[in-house]
C-alpha cells in the first residue's frame, strides 16, 4: 500500500536510499545537504536493514569507501555539496575508471571556492563534463522536486548497476530544502552477493569459488595498447546510454516560437514563466532535461522547425546553454538568462529576459 508523506528533499533521499535496499551511505557533513547524513543517522537504518551509515573523516575518506563498497557489488551512495564534490573527484574518476556502480548525490551551492551556502546550479560542468581526468562520463540526473529526488535514487542505482558506471544525482539547494508532500516506495531488500552475481553479473569481488577465475577491480592499465581498447569499450558504453537513456519533459512547446531550457529548482520557475507568457499571447515553451547527461539533444532539434530561439535559463553564469548551443549549431539564436551567488530568479525576471531576447 502507498504511503504519503511530508518531507524535505535531503531527507527523502535518505529514506529512499533505505527503502531501496541501500547497503551503504558513506558522507561527511556540509551544508546544504547535511540533513542526508543528519536523516540516516536519526532513523538509524542498521537496526532496520542492516545498512552501514558511517560518517567518514574527511570528503576524501567517503568516496573511497564508496570505491570499496561497490568493489564488492553492494549498493553503496555517498552526498556532499560542491565544494566536497570537488575533494571527491579523484575518487570518482577511479570509480568510472573501475567500471563501478554507485550513486553520488550533489547538492549544489554557490561558488566558486567556498562560496555561499544558498542554493545554484554552477556545478554543471563538473558534473557533465566530468570533473576528474580522462575520459569519462557519469549519468546525470536532475530532480525538480521532492518527488524526483526520493525516485531518483531507485532509478540512480538501476542505471548504476545496468551499466556499471557512477551516476550522480545533481540537485540544487533549493530541491534539497524545500519540504513537500511525497509518495514512498514499498521497502526492497537487500541483495544478498549470490542474487547481486545473478542479477548483474559475476564481476564484484566476493571471493573466488572454484568455477572462476579472480575478479580484479582496478582503472590501472600499463599497457597502451590494452588501456586504449578499455577506453573504446567505455565510449561504446557512454553511447549505448546516449542512445537508451536520454530523458525530459516538454511543456507548451508544440507552437512556441521561443522555448526556454532549464532543470531543477530552475525549470519550475520557467513552468510559471510559459504560464505567464501565454497569459500575455506569447508563445512560450519549456524544455526540461531530465538527465544532463546524456543530454537530450532530440526534443531541441525537433523544434527547430518552428522555434525562432532558445534561452537557457540557470542560476550560473552560463554552462548548459554551451550544450543548448551545440545542438542548435547555428540554426536559430540561443541566449542564457541566470543569477549567481546564491540569488535565485522570479518567474517575472526570465519573462523580462525572455521579451528582451524576442527583440533582437
Amino acid at each position: 500500500m502507498s504511503e504519503y508523506t511530508f518531507m524535505k528533499g535531503n531527507e527523502v533521499i535518505a529514506e529512499a536510499a533505505i527503502r531501496c535496499g541501500c547497503d551503504g551511505y558513506f558522507g561527511y557533513p556540509i551544508t546544504p545537504q547535511s540533513e542526508v547524513l543528519e536523516t540516516l543517522e536519526l532513523r538509524q537504518p542498521w537496526k532496520e536493514t542492516g545498512m552501514v551509515v558511517l560518517q567518514a573523516e574527511s570528503e576524501l575518506a567517503a568516496i573511497n569507501m564508496v570505491y570499496g563498497g561497490a568493489s564488492c557489488g553492494k549498493k553503496v551512495m555517498t552526498s556532499s555539496s560542491s565544494p566536497g564534490i570537488s575533494l571527491k573527484q579523484e575518487g570518482i574518476t577511479y570509480i568510472a575508471g573501475a567500471e563501478l556502480p554507485c550513486l553520488i548525490v550533489n547538492v549544489m551551492r554557490g561558488g566558486p571556492g567556498l562560496g555561499t551556502i544558498q542554493p545554484s546550479q554552477s556545478d554543471y560542468f563538473q558534473a557533465v563534463k566530468g570533473g576528474g581526468h580522462g575520459d569519462y562520463h557519469m549519468i546525470v540526473l536532475a530532480p525538480a522536486s521532492v518527488q524526483d529526488m526520493h525516485d531518483f535514487v531507485f532509478l540512480g542505482f538501476e542505471l548504476a548497476f545496468k551499466y556499471r558506471t557512477p551516476v550522480m544525482m545533481l540537485c540544487d539547494g533549493v530541491i534539497g530544502q524545500v519540504m513537500e508532500k511525497v509518495k514512498l516506495a514499498e521497502f526492497q531488500p537487500r541483495l544478498t552477493n549470490e542474487q547481486i552475481a545473478e542479477k548483474y553479473g559475476d564481476w564484484a569481488t566476493t571471493g573466488k569459488p572454484k568455477t572462476r577465475s579472480r575478479n580484479i577491480i582496478t582503472s590501472l592499465e600499463l599497457d597502451s595498447g590494452r588501456q586504449e581498447k578499455f577506453n573504446e569499450k567505455l565510449q561504446a558504453k557512454y553511447r549505448e546510454i546516449e542512445k537508451n537513456e536520454t530523458r525530459w519533459e516538454e511543456f507548451q512547446t508544440e507552437d512556441a516560437d521561443y522555448i526556454l531550457v532549464a532543470y531543477g529548482s530552475s525549470s519550475r520557475i520557467c513552468q510559471k514563466t510559459v504560464d505567464l507568457a501565454r497569459a500575455e499571447g506569447l508563445k512560450v515553451g519549456l524544455i526540461r532535461p531530465i538527465t544532463l547527461y546524456p543530454f537530450p539533444v532530440a526534443p531541441i532539434q525537433k523544434h527547430l522547425a518552428h522555434a525562432k530561439g532558445f534561452m537557457s535559463v540557470e542560476m550560473s553564469a552560463g554552462q548548459m546553454v554551451e550544450d543548448v548551443r551545440l545542438t542548435v549549431n547555428g540554426k536559430v539564436p540561443v541566449e542564457h538568462f541566470g543569477r549567481m551567488g546564491g540569488m535565485i530568479p522570479s518567474p517575472n525576471e526570465v519573462l523580462d529576459a525572455v521579451k528582451r531576447f524576442m527583440k533582437q
